[in-house]
């Protein structure tokens, strides 16, 4: 038995929609020249080392965590005062297109699907800040609603991120196509009735069960 053709998308942001310049999302780009600027002593293996408690914290969150905490957890890790000035120093805002960037085609497909009048949603670990970053990068006229896991206090696989979204837009679960960069994350959207997609870029990484695309256009064929 197929599918029936899905009514709406709820996407994923990080590895479907943008990616961070250089490589790394977690911690900002500019978290090393800022920790010295302020802790001149600080050597570049105890940053990495600060960098691998982040990533220890980040893994051991329930939900997206207060990006002070995060960065208190790395600077203590390291000796390094987390003073109220360095606190400041790492949540600067500076310009979203110096530390990320849409990948090539997302911008022409969200349009296509948009003149199709395909209701979209996004649904992602993220920090509340979230939509702002993505009118930056010219995402913010294609999303009807934002599924965030640090305002609503809980993240995926937890039914209630994908729920929000869907309930948003008004549409069962059924009628949604949910697509994400982890297909674990995919086949639990699967098994609360929605339907699925793993965005594998690279090939990398398919589940058995989930289907899967290389690349955002790919959607124009399924919706």
């Amino acid at each position: 038995m197929t599918s029936p053709t899905p009514q709406a998308l709820l996407l994923d942001s990080g590895g479907v929609l943008m990616r961070p310049i250089g490589g790394r999302w977690h911690p900002r780009a500019d978290f090393e020249p800022t920790v010295k600027a302020h802790a001149p002593r600080v050597t570049d293996e105890e940053l990495a080392e600060a960098v691998r408690e982040g990533d220890r914290f980040m893994a051991a969150a329930t939900s997206t965590p207060d990006l002070d905490d995060y960065h208190r957890a790395m600077l203590a890790h390291i000796g390094v005062e987390a003073s109220a000035d360095l606190l400041a120093a790492l949540v600067q805002e500076v310009p979203p297109t110096t530390v990320l960037e849409t990948f090539p085609e997302v911008i022409t497909t969200l349009t296509e699907l948009r003149s199709r009048g395909v209701p979209m949603a996004v649904v992602s670990d993220a920090w509340p800040n979230l939509p702002d970053l993505h009118a930056a990068l010219g995402l913010g006229d294609f999303f009807a609603a934002y599924a965030i896991s640090a305002v609503l206090g809980c993240s995926k696989p937890d039914p209630r991120m994908y729920h929000h979204a869907s309930d948003a837009l008004g549409l069962a679960p059924a009628e949604c196509l949910f697509v994400d960069d982890d297909p674990e994350l995919v086949a639990a959207a699967i098994a609360l009735g929605y339907q699925g997609c793993a965005m594998l870029r690279d090939g990398a990484g398919a589940r058995d069960g989930v289907p899967v695309i290389g690349s955002l256009d790919e959607l124009l064929d399924l919706v």
